[in-house]
Protein backbone atom coordinates (compact mmCIF):
# COMPACT_ATOMS: atom_id res chain seq x y z
CA UNK A 1 0.00 0.00 0.00
CA UNK A 2 3.14 2.55 0.48
CA UNK A 3 4.15 1.98 -2.70
CA UNK A 4 1.11 2.92 -3.96
CA UNK A 5 1.14 6.10 -2.59
CA UNK A 6 4.09 7.00 -2.98
CA UNK A 7 3.31 6.45 -7.45
CA UNK A 8 -0.15 8.08 -6.64
CA UNK A 9 2.11 11.45 -5.33
CA UNK A 10 4.34 11.07 -7.81
CA UNK A 11 2.32 10.78 -10.46
CA UNK A 12 0.25 14.17 -9.60
CA UNK A 13 3.92 16.08 -9.36
CA UNK A 14 4.91 14.46 -13.11
CA UNK A 15 1.42 16.42 -13.51
CA UNK A 16 1.82 19.19 -11.98
CA UNK A 17 5.28 19.96 -13.58
CA UNK A 18 3.86 18.55 -17.00
CA UNK A 19 1.47 21.13 -16.80
CA UNK A 20 4.00 24.08 -14.82
CA UNK A 21 6.19 23.51 -17.94
CA UNK A 22 4.39 23.07 -21.33
CA UNK A 23 1.14 25.43 -20.24
CA UNK A 24 1.80 27.68 -17.59
CA UNK A 25 5.05 29.47 -19.56
CA UNK A 26 6.78 32.58 -21.50
CA UNK A 27 8.27 32.33 -25.03
CA UNK A 28 12.05 32.71 -24.96
CA UNK A 29 14.88 33.25 -27.65
CA UNK A 30 15.15 29.09 -27.66
CA UNK A 31 12.15 28.13 -25.91
CA UNK A 32 10.00 29.09 -23.08
CA UNK A 33 10.75 29.74 -19.18
CA UNK A 34 8.44 28.20 -17.09
CA UNK A 35 7.23 27.00 -13.32
CA UNK A 36 7.93 23.46 -14.15
CA UNK A 37 11.31 23.30 -12.20
CA UNK A 38 9.60 24.33 -8.98
CA UNK A 39 7.76 21.42 -8.47
CA UNK A 40 10.47 19.46 -9.28
CA UNK A 41 12.37 20.92 -6.55
CA UNK A 42 9.28 20.34 -4.13
CA UNK A 43 9.22 16.82 -5.50
CA UNK A 44 12.72 16.39 -4.85
CA UNK A 45 11.87 17.86 -1.20
CA UNK A 46 9.13 15.64 -0.53
CA UNK A 47 9.45 12.31 -2.78
CA UNK A 48 11.85 9.47 -1.84
CA UNK A 49 14.72 9.41 -4.75
CA UNK A 50 13.64 7.45 -7.12
CA UNK A 51 10.04 8.68 -6.99
CA UNK A 52 11.39 12.60 -7.34
CA UNK A 53 13.93 11.43 -10.37
CA UNK A 54 10.88 9.92 -11.96
CA UNK A 55 8.21 12.86 -12.00
CA UNK A 56 10.82 15.55 -12.41
CA UNK A 57 12.48 13.11 -15.55
CA UNK A 58 8.95 12.76 -16.45
CA UNK A 59 7.08 15.72 -16.26
CA UNK A 60 9.96 17.78 -18.26
CA UNK A 61 10.28 15.41 -21.13
CA UNK A 62 6.73 14.92 -21.84
CA UNK A 63 6.45 18.25 -21.59
CA UNK A 64 9.14 18.71 -24.37
CA UNK A 65 8.05 16.03 -26.53
CA UNK A 66 4.23 16.61 -26.45
CA UNK A 67 5.04 20.61 -27.30
CA UNK A 68 6.81 20.30 -30.32
CA UNK A 69 10.38 20.55 -28.22
CA UNK A 70 11.69 17.09 -28.43
CA UNK A 71 14.99 18.34 -29.40
CA UNK A 72 15.47 19.18 -25.83
CA UNK A 73 14.14 16.11 -24.30
CA UNK A 74 17.55 14.70 -23.72
CA UNK A 75 19.09 17.51 -22.02
CA UNK A 76 16.29 17.58 -19.84
CA UNK A 77 16.15 13.93 -19.17
CA UNK A 78 19.65 14.35 -17.75
CA UNK A 79 19.35 18.01 -16.22
CA UNK A 80 16.13 17.63 -14.55
CA UNK A 81 17.58 14.50 -12.79
CA UNK A 82 20.17 15.52 -11.52
CA UNK A 83 18.75 18.71 -10.20
CA UNK A 84 16.75 16.61 -7.90
CA UNK A 85 19.46 14.99 -7.08
CA UNK A 86 20.52 18.30 -4.89
CA UNK A 87 17.67 18.16 -2.75
CA UNK A 88 16.45 16.12 0.19
CA UNK A 89 13.30 14.86 1.50
CA UNK A 90 14.25 12.84 4.46
CA UNK A 91 14.33 16.16 6.66
CA UNK A 92 11.16 16.96 8.95
CA UNK A 93 10.60 20.31 6.38
CA UNK A 94 10.48 21.50 3.06
CA UNK A 95 13.13 24.66 3.43
CA UNK A 96 15.71 22.79 5.06
CA UNK A 97 19.48 24.68 4.72
CA UNK A 98 20.52 21.53 1.81
CA UNK A 99 17.13 21.91 0.09
CA UNK A 100 17.94 26.28 0.67
CA UNK A 101 21.37 25.71 -0.86
CA UNK A 102 20.39 23.02 -3.53
CA UNK A 103 19.03 26.03 -5.30
CA UNK A 104 22.46 27.17 -6.20
CA UNK A 105 23.89 24.13 -8.00
CA UNK A 106 20.26 23.49 -9.40
CA UNK A 107 20.38 27.20 -11.02
CA UNK A 108 24.17 26.36 -12.42
CA UNK A 109 23.45 23.06 -13.82
CA UNK A 110 20.05 24.90 -15.55
CA UNK A 111 22.14 27.13 -17.15
CA UNK A 112 25.37 25.66 -18.21
CA UNK A 113 23.31 22.22 -18.74
CA UNK A 114 21.43 23.98 -21.78
CA UNK A 115 24.20 26.35 -22.55
CA UNK A 116 26.26 22.88 -22.97
CA UNK A 117 23.48 21.34 -25.08
CA UNK A 118 22.93 24.16 -27.22
CA UNK A 119 26.12 24.22 -27.96
CA UNK A 120 26.34 20.72 -29.33
CA UNK A 121 22.93 21.69 -31.39
CA UNK A 122 24.30 24.45 -32.66
CA UNK A 123 27.58 23.66 -33.24
CA UNK A 124 29.17 27.00 -31.69
CA UNK A 125 29.73 28.95 -28.65
CA UNK A 126 27.82 32.35 -29.27
CA UNK A 127 24.33 31.44 -30.31
CA UNK A 128 23.51 29.40 -26.74
CA UNK A 129 24.18 32.35 -25.14
CA UNK A 130 21.08 34.11 -25.65
CA UNK A 131 19.40 31.15 -24.17
CA UNK A 132 21.41 31.10 -21.20
CA UNK A 133 19.87 34.63 -20.04
CA UNK A 134 16.32 32.64 -20.17
CA UNK A 135 17.42 29.70 -18.18
CA UNK A 136 19.06 32.34 -15.80
CA UNK A 137 15.74 33.63 -15.41
CA UNK A 138 13.89 30.57 -15.52
CA UNK A 139 16.39 29.06 -12.55
CA UNK A 140 15.86 32.35 -10.42
CA UNK A 141 11.92 32.32 -10.39
CA UNK A 142 11.22 28.85 -9.68
CA UNK A 143 13.68 28.89 -6.48
CA UNK A 144 11.62 32.23 -5.38
CA UNK A 145 8.24 29.97 -6.43
CA UNK A 146 9.98 27.09 -4.42
CA UNK A 147 10.69 29.31 -1.58
CA UNK A 148 7.44 30.36 -1.12
CA UNK A 149 5.27 27.68 -1.37
CA UNK A 150 8.27 25.48 0.67
CA UNK A 151 7.35 28.42 3.48
CA UNK A 152 3.85 27.90 3.21
CA UNK A 153 3.95 24.48 3.35
CA UNK A 154 6.47 24.86 6.19
CA UNK A 155 3.75 26.64 7.85
CA UNK A 156 0.97 24.89 7.41
CA UNK A 157 3.30 21.75 8.61
CA UNK A 158 3.12 20.13 4.79
CA UNK A 159 6.22 17.58 5.89
CA UNK A 160 3.31 15.63 8.46
CA UNK A 161 1.11 15.52 5.08
CA UNK A 162 3.66 13.89 3.63
CA UNK A 163 4.59 11.27 6.25
CA UNK A 164 0.60 10.07 5.82
CA UNK A 165 0.16 10.34 2.45
CA UNK A 166 3.45 7.85 1.44
CA UNK A 167 5.21 6.56 4.05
Amino acid sequence: MKSLKKMTVTGVFTALIFVFTAFIHVPSYTGYVHLGDSFIFLAASMLPLPYALFAGAAGAVLSDVLTGFAVWAPASLIIKCATVLFFTWKKPTFLTKRNMLALIPAAVLCVGGYYIYEVILYGNFVTPAYGAFGNLFQAVFSSAVYLLVGLTLDKMKGKQWKLSLIQ
